[in-house]
């Protein structure tokens, strides 16, 4: 419950305005009757805290909302304030609806420490300044399995837009146990994990498994990162809103189990007439993922997967670096209608000798036939170039022959670099990133290494673990564990 401690320099200033932020309890299972959201009596699920006006915050003066709209107080009663804290106990939540709840600073829902709380379904529409921790969300906890969108953050028409809403160390699944699914199950029954719109999000440290769409973004000055998305049947990853951010993520294992033409990350753009490729997408930076398109060559329903396919321009002001893409498809990183964009120090590769394939980078022209300008291809590693013949600069590249002159072991998906590799000191320090998809800094020898990977001897170390580190969890949270494969060392 809400208390106050502060300094004694403090409060001798802010002791009559200031109170700290407060813990408020929710448990299922052992609730009370008369809860008062305490330790001892907590409140019984969080989506009764919501509807009953518990939570002080804010509301549209008139709705349906307009650019004149106001924010005005509401539930002015409640006692859940601006940075409080909702902990989450063990047992089944129901489903999760934030709506209209515009909040003066953020509120934190989240896992309780050694608790894992279960919802099954998240919705957070024309709402702000909410952060979801530590949550195990599935359709397959409700008592009857109902495909939906796991995790849905939606701006609404008359509700009113979404904003600086974090969703981070969740674990997301349609099911647990897939293994026994056929083609048309996977088909029908997989839910999509996230779909993200409006502007300022997070989604960060997330597990997510046996889905179909794992990450589709439209928001805007956003930032995904961290997140694995392991065994989905339609993209990992989308990203369609301007200046927002992908990075550290890992998208691995599709099946192959409709006619969508499956991709680790897809974009396009919509133009103000509604249709695809009329548009622009712009100053999205896709940096350090780790997209792999099978880890078991034997899996069941495997088919090709194209790394990171963008068909439909126009892409203005992307930066692609330090991704690693395994794929058996011609499609490793491909914009078509591009300007002003660069794809510099990223390592392709085939994992096997099978059709479609060996993968390319190719930036080329927009489907309407406008070419590429100012675009960069610089320092990569990739087994095909395809490049149009004006509008981009392309230089030290190696188009990969045999992998066992560059890499550890690429059967087992470990890229890192030998210290024989031709790729060594063989980059250009020009526009390269300053430290590689592990956070060693380059160059580590007399230039940049080529390819997604700066070789290093044992001595270096990448600062505070490197970039690509797992998930983080707010304090007293139940925070997951993130499995990265070994291609990435990221523990």
């Amino acid at each position: 419950m809400r208390s106050v401690a502060l300094g004694i320099s403090a409060a001798i200033v802010c002791f009559s305005t200031t109170s700290l932020a407060a813990d408020f309890y929710v448990d299922p299972v052992n609730c009370r009757a008369a809860g008062d959201g305490s330790s001892a009596k907590p409140w019984t699920r969080i989506n009764e805290v919501i509807s009953t006006g518990k939570v002080q915050t804010q509301g549209w003066d008139v709705v349906p909302h307009t650019s004149a709209s106001k924010l005005v107080a509401k539930n002015a009663s409640g006692v859940v304030k601006a940075g409080d804290t909702l902990w989450l106990r063990d047992g089944y939540h129901g489903s999760l609806d934030i709506t209209s709840h515009y909040n003066t600073g953020l509120i934190t829902v989240a896992a309780q420490a050694g608790h894992t709380p279960k919802l099954s379904k998240v919705l957070v529409r024309s709402s702000s300044n909410w952060k979801l921790v530590g949550l195990a969300i599935s359709p397959d906890f409700a008592p009857t399995y109902a495909k939906a969108t796991m995790v849905a953050i939606e701006n609404h028409a008359s509700q009113g837009p979404v904003s600086e809403i974090t969703v981070e160390s969740c674990v997301l699944r349609s099911k647990a146990d897939v293994s026994a699914w056929t083609a048309s199950e996977w088909d029908t029954l997989s839910a999509n994990a996230f779909q993200v719109a409006g502007d300022k999000i997070t989604i960060r440290g997330n597990d997510i498994k046996n889905v179909n769409f794992g990450i589709s973004v439209t928001a805007k000055n956003s930032l995904i990162e961290k997140n694995v998305v392991d065994s989905f049947a339609g993209d990992g990853l989308r990203g369609l809103g301007d200046y927002t951010t992908f990075q550290y993520n890992t998208v691995k294992n599709c099946y192959d189990v409709n006619d969508n033409h499956d991709d680790g990350f897809q974009s396009w753009s919509v133009g103000s007439d509604g249709k695809v490729g009329t548009g622009q997408v712009v100053g999205v930076t896709l940096r350090g993922n780790v997209i792999i398109n099978y880890e078991d060559p034997n899996q069941k329903l495997r088919g090709p997967l194209q790394g990171i396919g963008m068909f439909d321009g126009t892409f203005v002001d992307w930066v692609i670096e330090n991704n690693v893409i395994i794929t058996d498809h011609w499609h490793g990183i491909t914009l078509l209608g591009a300007k002003n964009s660069r794809v510099v120090n990223n390592t392709v590769i085939d994992p096997n000798t099978e059709k479609p394939g060996p993968p390319w980078i190719q930036i080329g022209a927009h489907k309407n036939g406008t070419a590429p300008t100012g675009c960069l291809v610089r320092n990569n590693l990739t087994t095909d170039l395809n490049l149009a013949a004006a509008g981009v600069t392309e230089d030290h590249n190696i188009e990969l022959k045999d992998y066992a002159q560059f890499f550890v072991s690429a059967a087992k998906n470990d890229l890192h670099l030998i210290p024989t590799a031709p790729a060594i000191n063989q980059g250009s320090s020009d526009q390269a990133p300053k430290i590689d998809i592990e956070g060693i800094p380059r160059p580590q020898g007399s230039a940049v290494d080529v390819g997604a990977f700066e070789w290093h001897d044992g001595s270096v170390v990448p600062p505070d673990g490197g970039p690509g580190v797992g998930g983080s969890s707010s304090g007293g949270g139940g925070g997951v564990s993130i499995p990265v494969g070994v291609y990435v060392r990221r523990e």
